[in-house]
Order: C-alpha cells, then structure tokens, then sequence
C-alpha cells in the first residue's frame, strides 16, 4: 500500500475515559474496526436503582459492517462485563486467552447466547489478522491470570493497547511480564500507546503479590478461631495464596457466594487454581468442625448490601454466621465511592466481637496496576511517537500525561481524551478529530436503555419528597365533578398526623376544577396542568416541599 492509498486511522473510547470502569476502546483504518474490552460500570449514588452501566455502542451498530471482532484483554468485569448485552446488538467473534475465555464462556451461557458467538482463543504467540490490521500480545502481569497487552499493526503504524498491568518480579504463578517482547515492539516502532493511568499518582513500584501471601499466612497462623477472607472473586491469585494458608495451618476452606463459587469452579478446571482435593467443604460442614479447622473465602470485599460478608455481618446469610473470636480479613482496597459501605460492615463487625484485618492495618492487600515507576518503565520500553492514556479519572489521565512528558514523549504528542474524543493519524500526523456518539446504557432487572434521564429524575424526585396522586372522576355527559377529589399521599406525609394539611389540599383542587369548569377547559392536559401548578404552589408554601404530583382524571 503506498502513502497516497492510505486511510485515516481513528483511535477512540466509548468508555474507560474519565471515569472507573465499562472499558471500551476502538481502533479503527479505513473500513475496519477492531473493538479492546467490552466492560461494565457499576452505578454511580445518583443512579438509583441501576443495577450495571455500559458503553452506548451506536456507532459500532451503524458500522457493524466493519467490526472485525473484540479483542478482550483480561477477565476482570469492567473489561468483559458488558459482552452478553453488547454481543445481543453485535454479533462479531471474540478473542480471549484461555483463563478470559472461560470467564466470558460463563457469562454468554448465562445469557443463552454462547453457541451464537464466534470464540477464538489466544496467546502470547498469536498472530491474527483483522482485515487491514494484525493483533499480537504480549503477557502482562494483574491481579487475575492470562492478562495480556495487545499490539495492533496497522497500515499507519503500530498501536498497542497495555491493558490493566504492574510489573510483578515475582508472581505467584511464577509468569513475570513479557519484557523482551515489549521491548522488541518498541525497538520497530511505536506509533500511538494507551496506556493503564489507574495508579498514576502513586509513586514508585507496586508491590507483588507473593508479599501479600507472607501478610496472610501471618494472620492465620495467629488466629485462634475461624478466618474469613473477602476478596475479589476474580483475584485468583489472592485465592490460591489463601488455598495455600489453608494447606500450611491445616484448616478447611469453604468458598461461600455465587460469583466467587463460579469463578473457583472455572479456574480450577482451566488449571488456574491448584486446590488439593480434600481440603475443600461445603459451607454445609463449616459448623460441624473445631472452628481453629475452618476457613472461609467470600465476596463482599466493597461492602456490597447482598454480598455474602455482608449478610454474614448482619447475621442473615443461611450458612455462616460470623462468631466473637472469628479473624476477618478484608483483602480489598475500597473502589471510590464505596469507602462507607465497607466502614459500614467493618464497624459492624467489630460490634460482633470479630477481629477485623484490612489493608491499613496489615499487609493484606496490594494493587493489580502499575504505579508511577510501572507506568514509566512501560513508557521507556515502547517509546510510543504519540501517547493516550486509558482507564482512569481525569486527574489520573493527566498524572499520566505529565509522566510520559518526563520519560521524553513531546507535550504535542500527548491527547489526553474524553469518550468519544478521537485521535485521527494520517501520513505519521496526529491530531484530535470528529467526536463520535457515546453515553451510558443503564441496565434496570432485564431493562436495557429503557432508564434513562428523565426517568432517574424522577426516581430521585420520588426518594427526595414523595408523591400524590390525585384523583378526580367527572361526568362525561356534562363535565361536572361526580367524585373526588381523592389525594393519596406516599412518602411526602404521614396521612394520619396531616389530615388537615390534606383536606386543605382537597379544597384547592376542587376549587381549582370548578375555575377550569367556569372557564370552559375541557382538555384533560389542561386540566393535569392546573391542578399541578396550583396544588404544588399550595403545598410548597405550606411545606416547603415539592413532592411529584399525578393527576388521575376519569370520566363515567
């Protein structure tokens, strides 16, 4: 191909910029597209009632014609997460390591949708060709196995995508990072990187995980009772550390909540896990063995309201509840905005007589990103022409930015991006190009999109000063009122404590229907409209309150 015959190539996000979570990045020369990650978010506090939150993927629909496929980085749910709805609206085929796969395989078999995808599983090795364009990968380290970053040759140059990685010397599963692969697509040439910016502002190395496996063997070999260790079900690292405390102390493990239950069992199966065959028991058993025997593995590392800590913690899970004595080690550091959530559980659980661990008072807990030193060494091994950094808050987008310009990456070639924000390259020349549509899908139950803004306004409205309904039944012969009006109050007041309140109410709305009758006004939205304005300017006046007001009309 020579220079005159090439296409622009377009580099953007639908998520993972400016915000944690719901991972999507697009690559994009001529007519094909090749799509990094397919996460989720969980929602924010003024998304109430949402359960998940994903990419809008417009404008891969109206462009499916050119998807070539999703590549799929890690298994962790912000990355793959988003799949079994995304792959309803975009059937196109996926690439996965064999640990991803599996995780992935889980999910789509959730959603009875597997045997509709196309799945290719790959590896350190792999070479794939997705029209004009050739993905390699090269082994990253993280807090779950199989992690790899993605090399994506194009007509323009290569672009490489890092994934969520550290650079851990010494792992527990003894794969370190592949730093000779990286630094042989440096040494040909890096065209654009994006690169993890999680721990951005922390400086120095993060630490491995193997230490976090000497902080947990010493609490279990202190503990005098049961330990129950809550962590990221997808942690399987964190697991088999804990599987091998188990071992050395002899205790028993049992793995308690669906999530963690499900990623063992898939892990184990893959050869991820390594679990000797008689130290497992069903929760069933926990309270028939001398309580210095037992150990637990959990979610609920967040704090989540339904996790399986949680409800342990609130005395109401079915098969463990948690004794005075009983070790809890919380090996999690809190996701932002969940810090009372787990301040919640933590408190009580000290009111239960449990001794609590956490990361600030042991060594139970290290990151699975790469901090300032990391993101650095990544920087000097590809010595990209033009950097974006990826996954995280603005704050961090820049921390990161300011630590490519350090390590001799030129300001101008530095794009810092919102979702949606593309970066178009042509003939080696970078610049920001035309913005591309993106939000946030809300999922509610089996609701996909069908909450949207209006809808969380109202819902909050609802949450911050109730409703009343009004409810006014006319006669369709002659318009006069036959009864009514009836006003039912629901989270605004207590009906028995306001009867005269409401009764003034009652007369505001009538007199409000007599003035619509005497005027002519027949139209049942007009009619909506003044009783209303007129009651809600009644009752703010009254209470200083504005509850959603939802006038009922029927005629007989």
């Amino acid at each position: 191909m020579t220079k005159n015959q090439r296409g622009k190539l377009l580099i953007f996000a639908l998520g993972g910029l400016d915000e944690i979570g719901k991972n999507m990045y697009v690559v994009q020369y001529g007519n094909d597209i090749v799509v990094i990650d397919a996460g989720l978010m969980f929602p924010e506090e003024e998304m109430l009632g949402i359960d998940i939150v994903i990419p809008d993927i417009t404008y891969l629909i109206e462009n499916q014609d050119k998807v070539r496929g999703i590549i799929l980085t890690h298994g962790h749910e912000d990355h793959i997460g988003g799949l079994p709805y995304i792959l309803r609206q975009l059937n196109v085929p996926i690439y996965a390591t064999k640990l991803t796969m599996g995780l992935i395989e889980h999910k789509l078999r959730e959603a009875h949708i597997l045997n509709d995808t196309k799945r290719i599983i790959v590896n350190n090795e792999s070479v794939i060709t997705l029209g004009s364009m050739k993905a390699s990968f090269f082994h990253t380290n993280h807090s779950i196995p199989d992690s790899v970053g993605v090399c994506l040759e194009t007509p323009e140059g290569a672009v490489v995508h890092t994934g969520d990685f550290k650079f851990d010397m010494t792992p527990v599963n003894g794969l370190t990072a592949d730093l000779h692969k990286m630094a042989e697509i440096g040494k040909k040439g890096v065209l654009c990187l994006l690169s993890d910016s999680t721990n951005a502002e922390r400086p120095g190395f993060t630490g491995s995980e193997r230490t976090v496996g000497e902080g947990i063997k010493d609490v279990f070999r202190r503990a005098k009772q049961r330990v129950i260790v809550a962590t990221f079900a997808s942690n399987i690292h964190r697991i088999q550390q804990v599987v091998d405390a188990c071992h050395l102390y002899g205790r028993k493990l049992a793995v308690v909540g669906r999530s963690m239950v499900n990623v063992v069992n898939i892990a184990s199966d893959l050869g991820y896990l390594h679990i000797p065959s008689d130290l497992l028991i069903d929760p069933d058993e926990i309270n028939r063995l001398p309580a210095h025997k037992v150990a637990v593995i959990s979610t609920g590392s967040q704090g989540e309201s339904m996790s399986a800590l949680t409800r342990m913690a609130n005395a109401s899970h079915r098969k463990v509840e948690i004794l005075p004595g009983d070790t809890v080690i919380i090996a999690a550091t809190p996701i932002p905005g969940n810090e009372k959530l787990i301040g919640r559980t933590v408190d009580q659980l000290f009111r239960i007589g449990a001794d609590v661990v956490y990361s600030t008072t042991a060594h139970v807990h290290v990151s699975g990103h790469g901090s300032q030193e990391d993101l650095k060494l990544m920087l000097s091994l590809m010595k990209p022409k033009y950097f974006i950094p990826i996954h995280g808050e603005y704050r961090m987008l820049r921390a990161h930015a300011q630590l490519a310009e350090s390590v001799g990456v030129r300001p101008e070639n530095i794009f810092i991006c919102d979702n949606g924000d593309t970066v178009e390259i042509s003939g080696g020349k970078a610049r920001y190009g035309p913005k591309v549509p993106t939000g946030k899908i809300l999922i509610d139950g089996l609701g996909v999109g069908d909450v949207g803004n209006i809808v969380l306004r109202d819902r909050k409205l609802l949450s911050q000063d109730g409703i009343l309904v009004v409810v006014v039944t006319l006669s369709k012969a002659n318009g006069t009122i036959l009864s009514g009006p009836d006003i039912i109050s629901r989270g605004f007041v207590y009906v028995r404590e306001s009867e005269k309140l409401l009764e003034e109410a009652n007369q505001v709305v009538s007199q409000t229907m007599e003035k619509c009758m005497k005027d002519q006004v027949s139209e049942w939205a007009s009619l909506k409209t003044s009783i209303r304005d007129s009651l809600s300017k009644f009752l703010f006046e009254r209470t200083r309150r504005r509850p959603m007001i939802l006038p009922i009309i029927m005629e007989v």
